[in-house]
């Protein structure tokens, strides 16, 4: 569920200078010294004395971060009221603040927060109006999930770009500290200071059904360089930046969504394989890690999902490796943390392990209570919780939110979605697209031979709020680069009908492009790429998510693999198959053997060029 119309948004005009001073007074009195508005962030005695100020109320609710309906703060639609009734009890986002005073929330597309950027910036804006304006009130931390490729709550026009293993193909550092550096300015020029990325999970398994082209690849050295640039992109623009999910959710076959993954790798391999870019992340100076809801026995084995595991968070992420961040959940709705333990079981658990932030809890009320009454009855000290407040008002105020904790349109305007980051987002985009078959050197497609082109194949949900359908997005591409290219959606699960009717218009064209997604052996798609060979036709297989399809065609005389269907992506293949570009990207993954898993097919590092 996306939403991404530019309708009026409903909430206040942005707030006055004066507005701002009064709304922050209290904070500000606590906490500036007798120096200019620049001077340098307050210390932690001052921070200290925040905490000693609060009630036991307030410092339950900073530790959560908390999802909220509606794109305004305080003038939602009344089917955003409806919904926030239901979850939370609560109508809008000033009332969720005043009564729960919640350290953070979180933005999501299908909750309407993020309908287009000046309507976000002006969300931020209310929610920090809301916050400051109650007794003892403090900044909001706002955080999103914008990942970029397949996973990414702000849409177009904000600028999108490849994901993790897009860019784990083109394998520069350089441009993965770019990419943080731009999407960081545009969250932070819309007020989101939080952003759950980097994944820094290294995906060695092909059936991972969660993680896949979010992870930048199966190297733990690729992907620990890759994870630490992106910090420092992010980081270096002002946003917190994130890595998860810890200890490591790459070879995993279950959905943490949906079950509750094992990771049986041993101590060694953990430290081999899934530890590297953690360390990386920490050695980069992350403000903030993502814990996992998954078993890792070898790390212990008390059958507790690391999230609610202190030898896993305490023992080895705080003591061993050194961190002293912000320790944010993965959703506590998530069903691999609830499988074991009650709804309000989990939030003091998450604490009792070491967790500083609690996300998005299924029931706001029993979570918030059953943190206040284990405090009352003794099973977590008030200092545990101040330990984990400290830290969160320790980042807030890294992240300028004490100083600065509004936003202007003017900056939305300057920064996102421009013309220069739009650009830079092409040109990562061209080095990742990754070649894997070209018989007969097939590509680049010749537009006096090839001038009438067929785009065939799966038409997922365009994600992230870019444009779709991929068919479209491709056919469009190939049209503007002088090709008649025409688009027929088949789905990812073709019919015998819609087979036939892709192989009778390809007699009409001098080439297919054929878009396939996730294909397995006994797939319709795998069906329709052999019956379109058939045709004597020229086909262009394009992987438009996992690279592990050109495994499942052989037939196929080109492959290509793209990583995700977002327009940035599709846009880079088109070019290379018309030879605007050559391709320059390299597996960040092996392929193995349809036939016989065992055996690898295309190892990392494989791709061709022109």
């Amino acid at each position: 569920m996306h939403d991404t119309g530019t309708g009026s948004t409903g909430n206040t005009a942005q707030p006055s200078r004066r507005t701002v001073l009064a709304a922050t007074a209290g904070v500000t009195a606590a906490l500036a010294a007798a120096g200019p508005a620049h001077a340098a962030a307050p210390d932690d005695s001052r921070l200290r004395a925040l905490v000693s100020r609060m009630t036991l109320e307030e410092k339950v609710g900073q530790l959560f971060v908390m999802r909220v309906y509606g794109h305004s703060a305080t003038a939602p639609d009344q089917a955003d009221i409806d919904a926030n009734l239901k979850e939370i009890g609560v109508r809008t986002a000033a009332e969720l603040l005043a009564t729960y005073r919640v350290g953070g929330i979180i933005y999501f597309a299908w909750a309407h927060n993020t309908r287009e950027p000046h309507q976000i910036a002006d969300l931020s804006n209310g929610i920090q109006k809301a916050s400051l304006e109650l007794p003892r009130g403090l900044p909001v931390l706002i955080s999103t999930d914008q990942e970029h490729g397949i996973v990414a709550r702000v849409g177009k026009p904000a600028t999108l770009f490849p994901g993790a293993m897009a860019v784990g193909a083109g394998g520069s550092r350089s441009d993965a500290r770019t990419l943080g550096r731009i999407a960081g300015a545009e969250l932070r020029a819309m007020g989101i200071r939080q952003d759950y990325s980097p994944v820094a999970d290294v995906n060695v398994n092909p059936a991972n059904p969660v993680i896949g082209v979010r992870s930048f690849g199966a190297d733990p050295r690729a992907v620990s360089a890759l994870v630490a640039a992106e910090v420092a992109g992010y980081q270096g623009s002002g946003v917190a930046a994130t890595a998860k999910h810890f200890p490591g959710h790459g070879d995993t076959n279950v959905d943490s969504h949906t079950g509750f993954p094992t990771i049986t790798h041993s101590r060694e391999l953990w430290e081999k394989l899934d530890a590297p870019p953690f360390r990386a992340a920490i050695a980069a100076g992350i403000d903030s890690i993502m814990t996992a809801h998954l078993m890792v026995p070898a790390l212990d084995d008390s059958g507790d999902p690391a999230t609610l595991s202190r030898p896993i968070l305490t023992g080895i992420l705080r003591e061993r490796l050194g961190y002293d961040g912000v320790v944010v959940t993965d959703s506590l709705g998530m069903e691999g943390v609830r499988s074991k333990y009650g709804d309000a079981r989990v939030p003091v658990l998450a604490l009792k392990a070491g967790v500083d932030q609690l996300l998005n809890p299924p029931d706001l009320d029993l979570a918030w209570n059953a943190v206040l009454t284990a405090v009352r009855e003794g099973e977590l000290t008030e200092a545990r919780l101040d330990a984990s407040i400290l830290r969160v008002l320790r980042l807030k105020s890294k992240l300028g939110l004490f100083r600065s904790p509004y936003v202007a349109q003017g900056g939305v305007d300057r920064a996102v979605g421009t013309r220069a980051h739009l650009a830079a987002a092409d040109r990562i985009a061209e080095r990742t697209t990754t070649l894997l078959v070209n018989e007969g050197r097939l590509l680049p497609l010749s537009r006096r031979r090839h001038p009438k082109v067929l785009v065939v194949g799966a038409d997922p949900a365009s994600p992230s709020g870019t444009t779709g359908p991929p068919t479209g997005v491709l056919a469009g591409a190939l049209n503007e680069l002088g090709f008649t290219a025409t688009a027929l959606s088949t789905g990812t699960a073709p019919s015998a009908a819609t087979i036939a009717k892709a192989v009778a218009a390809a007699r009409d064209a001098d080439a297919v492009v054929a878009a396939t997604y996730n294909v397995t052996t006994g797939s319709a798609q795998k069906a329709l790429v052999e019956q379109l060979v058939a045709t004597g036709r020229p086909v262009v297989a394009v992987a438009i998510r996992n690279p592990y399809d050109v495994a499942q065609l052989p037939t196929a005389p080109a492959c290509l693999a793209a990583y995700s269907w977002t327009d940035v992506e599709l846009r880079s293949a088109a070019r290379v198959i018309a030879g605007r570009v050559k391709p320059r990207g390299k597996l960040p993954v092996p392929v193995q053997r349809a036939d016989d898993p065992e055996q690898v097919l295309y190892p990392v590092g494989y791709g061709l060029s022109y």
